[in-house]
C-alpha cells in the first residue's frame, strides 16, 4: 500500500457503479434527446437509430453497425448472419458471463468452452487449437472486463482452419489491441449497451459491427422480421430492434465515452498504486493491450470474507463470475465436470470486482484500498500477491 495514502473515514458509501452521478453531469442533453424523440413520435427504427449506428461504426473504425435490442441478440444474430447454426460448434471462454454461450445456443450451434489465459482472463490460444473439430465454424473471443483478447494468434488459428472470428466486445467499448479498436479486429463484433456498461443505455440495447456490407444487410433483416422492405419478408426473422429512445440516449453518451474511459484508466492506475503490497493480486494489461477497465478485478484467497468486510464498510464489491459456464445447470448437457478448466475454476473462487466507474474519486479509491489492506494485514494467509506482471513485466499480445 502506498505510504502517501490519506487518512480516510472508517465508513463511506462507495457504490459499485453510480449511474446517477453520470446522469447529473449530462442531464440537460439527455432530457433534450428523450424529449425530441417523444415530440417527433419516431419510436421504432427512427432517425436516431440510423445516426447512432453511423457514429458507433465510426467510433469502432468499421463501415457498418446494426443496432439490436441486447448484447445477447447481437451475439446470436452475428452468428446467424454468417449462417452458423445447428450442427456447428463455436469456441468461447468458460469464464465469461453466460450470455456468451447463450448467444451461440440461441443461434442453434453448440458452445465449445475452453480455459483462459491466467494473466488476461481471455481465451487461452493453445486451448483453442485443441478444441477445434470438423464441426467448428467460429471462434468467439471475449474481451473480458474490458481487456482485449489475444487477437493476432486467434486470427492466425482461424485463418489456418478456415474459421470465422466474432468478437464478444460487450464489455470493451473503446478498448484497443495493438492500436486498433476492438470490433475492427474480426469478421464481426457484438456490443452490449446494458446500463452498467462503459457505454450504457437506460434499458437494454446492443450492436453488431462489421466490415462486410452483405452481413450488415442481412443483420438489418434479421432484426426486423426478415423483411427487406415493409411487408416483404425474405425469411423468418426476429423482432430484435434497437429502441429509438435508447439510441438517442446513447448518441449523447457516446460523445463522452473517450473521456469516461480515460477516467477509468486513471482510476485503475490509482488502484494499482494504492494496492501495492496489500496482499491481493491486482490485474494488469498485456503488452499491446489498452483495457477500458469495465471491471477492476482483484484476486485473493479470502475472497468471500474480504467481500463481506468491504460491504460492512459501505463498499459495494461484486463477483464476476462466481459460477463458470460449464458448471451451470443450464449447460450440464455439455458433459463437463469440475476440474475440466482449472484456471477458470480456481479464479472463480478468488476473484472480486471492486467499484469502478469514471466518476469514482481518488479519495474513494484510497478508502477501498486502505480497507483491503487493513483486512489483509489481520488475515494474512502467506499468499504471494506480487506476480511478475504486477511489477510491470507484462506478457505481450
Amino acid at each position: 500500500m502506498s505510504t502517501q495514502m490519506l487518512t480516510s473515514p472508517k465508513h463511506q458509501n462507495v457504490p459499485f457503479v453510480d449511474l446517477g452521478i453520470q446522469y447529473q453531469a449530462i442531464a440537460a442533453e439527455i432530457n433534450h434527446a428523450i424529449s425530441k424523440v417523444i415530440q417527433e413520435a419516431d419510436f421504432i427504427l427512427g432517425r436516431e437509430v440510423r445516426l447512432f449506428e453511423e457514429e458507433f461504426a465510426a467510433f469502432c473504425d468499421v463501415p457498418y453497425a446494426v443496432g439490436v435490442d441486447s448484447g445477447t441478440s447481437a451475439l446470436e444474430l452475428a452468428l446467424r448472419a454468417f449462417d452458423i447454426g445447428p450442427g456447428d460448434e463455436v469456441i468461447t471462454a468458460a469464464n465469461s458471463f453466460i450470455a456468451s454461450a447463450l448467444g451461440v445456443s440461441h443461434a442453434g450451434a453448440k458452445p465449445v468452452l475452453v480455459d483462459v489465459d491466467p494473466y488476461t482472463y481471455t481465451l487461452d490460444v493453445t486451448a483453442i487449437e485443441r478444441a477445434i473439430t470438423r464441426r467448428t465454424k467460429a471462434i468467439l473471443p471475449v474481451h473480458l472486463y474490458g481487456h482485449p483478447a489475444h487477437m493476432d494468434p486467434i486470427q492466425q488459428l482461424a485463418d489456418k482452419h478456415g474459421l470465422m472470428v466474432i468478437e464478444d466486445a460487450c464489455q470493451a467499448h473503446g478498448a484497443r489491441y495493438k492500436g486498433k479498436r476492438v470490433g475492427s479486429l474480426s469478421h464481426a463484433a457484438a456490443f452490449s449497451f446494458y446500463p452498467g456498461k462503459n457505454l450504457g443505455a437506460y434499458g437494454d440495447g446492443g450492436m453488431v459491427v462489421t466490415n462486410d456490407k452483405k452481413v450488415a444487410n442481412r443483420l438489418e433483416m434479421l432484426r426486423n422480421y426478415g423483411q427487406k422492405e415493409k411487408y416483404k419478408h425474405l425469411f423468418r426473422g426476429y423482432n430484435r430492434r434497437l429502441d429509438t429512445m435508447q439510441a438517442a440516449i446513447l448518441r449523447v453518451k457516446l460523445r463522452y465515452l473517450e473521456k469516461w474511459n480515460a477516467a477509468r484508466r486513471w482510476n485503475a492506475s490509482l488502484y494499482q498504486k494504492h494496492l501495492e503490497g496489500s496482499g491481493v493480486v491486482v490485474p494488469g494489461e498485456a503488452g499491446g493491450a489498452e483495457s477500458v477497465w469495465h471491471l477492476y478485478v482483484i484476486r485473493t484467497e479470502q475472497r468471500d470474507q474480504l467481500k463481506d468486510h468491504l460491504v460492512s464498510k459501505g463498499i459495494n464489491a461484486s463477483i464476476h463470475y462466481p459460477v463458470p459456464i460449464h458448471l451451470q445447470p443450464a449447460y450440464q448437457d455439455l458433459g463437463h465436470k469440475r476440474g475440466d478448466f482449472p484456471v477458470t475454476e480456481a479464479y472463480a473462487e478468488k476473484i472480486l470486482s471492486l467499484p469502478m466507474y469514471a466518476e469514482l474519486t481518488g479519495r474513494q479509491i484510497e478508502f477501498v484500498a486502505q480497507t483491503i489492506s487493513e483486512f489483509q494485514a489481520v488475515n494474512r494467509t502467506g499468499q504471494v500477491a506480487c506476480e511478475p506482471h504486477v511489477r510491470g513485466i507484462s506478457p505481450s499480445l
